[in-house]
């Protein structure tokens, strides 16, 4: 079976990780035939196996990137060896040129979207709007992250189905090592709005000056959000409790070492690197905001999660973690329990029964 995986770059992010993770899982087995295209510039920040065969579709002079991505993608479906079985597309965007482009070619075609349908990319609301109203109903499947989206898109026609972002990590199996006093958070710094890093600069400032031992570190590339970051935890007088990482390729190496994870957004998809600190034993504390972390943490069980962007609750309920060693154990030990429906295995055998059920139809 030949699946071609779609989307405009992996330069980092958690949707381009998700697809870097199902590739890889796909491509090891020999029923599979993987190809991942790429419609835009940038540097392949996941490894992805050798396997794969890596299409780069960026060249041309058309400066506008979606008519680019659109001729591109036509021209390479032209001719009929490049043609797979199945699309997978990532991301509203691509999800709107591959599904035009599949049903011109007559591909089947599987796209997924990875934040709420409440979201939507600065300067690009009518494009999403139509995508989401019109064409993926054209899909022979539309995925979401989360059941909060289910009612939505079936209002418009839609094939829609649940398939949650699968956990990267193996689990750790014991979590008795030492751990340091770091409050980690992970996100791409350029989104700072929605991953919610300014007011986690400012909420945390209180609790840091309060405990001079511990640290927040932040990991992630950005050099737009950086500056701003930095200005703000310069304001706040917390200079050297911040550390900027930059990206990290093995962030489960810092996960592992670090003792909580805040994730302070304003909106998610299904937040995979929630997950991630889980499967490192980490404490978690998140923002419920829409969608995603109350798919995730079972509030006082597994975590806590705290009323959509309430800071003050925010802070309480962070200084009680980092008061309460065994607290955190405990939630940590909860945590490492409610992982196996989000392990590869269990998605990928989720995505091979869809596949069975979409190439069988006619």
């Amino acid at each position: 079976m030949k699946i071609d995986f779609i989307i405009s770059s992996i330069y980092g992010g958690g949707a381009e990780r998700v697809l870097a993770i199902i590739a890889n899982t796909l491509a090891k087995k020999k029923s599979y035939e993987v190809s991942i295209i790429t419609l835009n510039k940038g540097n392949d920040k996941y490894d992805i196996d050798k396997s794969i065969n890596r299409v780069r579709l960026e060249h041309g002079t058309i400066p506008n990137h979606t008519v680019r991505g659109f001729v591109n993608l036509c021209k390479y479906y032209f001719r009929k060896k490049n043609r797979p079985d199945l699309i997978i597309s990532f991301l509203t965007l691509n999800n709107f040129l591959a599904i035009i482009v599949a049903k011109l070619y007559s591909i089947k075609i599987i796209a997924e979207e990875h934040n709420s349908h409440l979201r939507f990319i600065n300067n690009r609301k009518a494009t999403s709007n139509f995508t989401k109203k019109y064409l993926y109903k054209r899909a022979d499947l539309l995925t979401v992250l989360t059941s909060y989206d289910l009612s939505y898109y079936e209002n418009f026609g839609v094939n829609v189905y649940v398939m949650p972002n699968p956990c990267s990590f193996v689990p750790i199996k014991t979590n008795t090592h030492s751990r340091e006093k770091i409050i980690l958070a992970v996100g791409n710094l350029n989104r700072y709005h929605h991953k919610g890093f300014d007011n986690l600069i400012e909420l945390i400032a209180p609790i840091l000056k309060k405990n001079s031992d511990w640290k927040l570190k932040i990991a992630g590339s950005g050099d737009k959000g950086l500056p701003i970051l930095k200005e703000l935890i310069e304001q706040f007088g917390i200079d050297s409790q911040v550390i900027f990482t930059g990206f990290v390729s093995n962030i489960s190496d810092i996960m592992h070492k670090s003792s909580i994870y805040i994730l302070p957004s304003r909106y998610e998809g299904l937040p995979m690197v929630l997950l991630e600190a889980m499967s490192q034993g980490m404490a978690c504390i998140a923002y419920d905001c829409i969608t995603g972390p109350a798919d995730i943490i079972t509030d006082h069980v597994n975590g806590f999660l705290i009323e959509d962007q309430n800071k003050e609750a925010m802070q309480r309920k962070l200084q009680i973690l980092i008061d309460d060693d065994s607290l955190r154990n405990r939630f940590a030990t909860q945590s490492l329990k409610s992982l196996d429906k989000y392990h590869i295995n269990s998605i990928i055998k989720r995505y091979e029964n869809i596949f069975d059920r979409l190439l069988l139809k006619k």
